[in-house]
């Protein structure tokens, strides 16, 4: 099974040393994260830094480890998809339709996310971080 991580939820593991980061590092099946998120990542680096209380140099070698633990989705791979999923979350939430897309490029794959209007929407499964807890607490 495929998951999409939302970047809430990614950023939530750089934060807190928490189940979410622990998911993170310990889940052997596959995480895909769209490209885009870099340019996101960026614009709240240092808030992100300041949240978790860790120094520059931990938080980057935290965010090394958890991106190798990911599947690093090109645009272009998403681009086929971004009008589907744009249509499905335009009501929604917009941002996040790259997210949609990402789960829409690989079949049988779910939206990690904690965004309860992303439920509203039957085009992607997604699966909050209480639901992954349930799910996934045999294995990690």
């Amino acid at each position: 099974m495929n998951i999409v991580i939302d970047s809430n939820v990614l950023f939530s593991a750089l934060i807190k040393n928490s189940f979410t980061r622990k998911m993170i590092l310990l889940y052997t099946g596959t995480f895909l994260f769209p490209s885009f998120i870099f340019d996101e990542m960026q614009n709240h680096k240092q808030e992100l830094v300041e949240k978790s209380g860790m120094e520059q140099k931990h938080f980057e070698l935290l965010l090394a480890i958890l991106l190798k633990k990911v599947h690093i989705v090109p645009i272009d791979v998403l681009y086929p998809y971004t009008k589907q999923a744009y249509e499905t979350v335009k009501d929604i939430d917009p941002d996040d339709t790259l997210f949609i897309a990402c789960a829409l490029a690989y079949p049988e794959s779910i939206l990690w996310s904690d965004d309860k209007r992303l439920k509203q929407q039957t085009v992607v499964p997604i699966i909050n971080t209480t639901e992954m807890y349930h799910l996934f607490s045999g294995e990690v």
